[in-house]
């Protein structure tokens, strides 16, 4: 599973014009499920985004974890992170899950993060979503659980 992780002071997703997920301070997470992808990725992807020590303490330095700051998460489906370019102008996708097994990744990662107390928010996956949020410093990561499990 492959993340791209903002720190944001609000953010939202829009459908057909309606607001479906809406956060305040927290973290947006762009989130692609990758053929081979398991049960396993989503549980590291949640543990890593759950414990991930983006926010500032009072010396302004990042060592805050989510649960420090009372963040909430909005998750959105983001298949085009497994986009290749490499070759051509236009991006292959061929390492991008299948729709029914990213969707089960994608729902269990949301899961996961809310078992362990998280308000989150989310867009419609597979729908054509417009994606507005307020990043916070900026900050903006990239994590991949194929790199994370080795």
């Amino acid at each position: 599973m492959r993340a791209v992780i903002q720190r944001v002071r609000s953010a939202s997703v829009q459908v057909d014009g309606q607001v479906v997920g809406s956060i305040g301070r927290g973290l947006l997470v762009l989130l692609g499920v990758g053929q081979g992808d398991s049960e396993a990725d989503a549980a590291l992807l949640a543990d890593k985004l759950a414990g991930l020590r983006i926010f500032e303490d009072d010396q302004g330095k990042m060592n805050l974890a989510p649960a420090d700051v009372g963040a909430e998460f909005l998750v959105v489906s983001q298949f085009t992170l497994y986009g290749d370019i490499r070759k051509g102008r236009r991006p292959s996708f061929t390492g991008a899950a299948s729709p029914d097994h990213a969707r089960a990744l994608y729902e269990r990662c949301k899961d996961l993060l809310r078992a362990r107390g998280f308000n989150v928010e989310s867009g419609v996956f597979g729908a054509r979503m417009l994606v507005q949020l307020e990043n916070d410093g900026p900050v903006t990561l990239w994590f991949d659980t194929a790199e994370g499990l080795k």
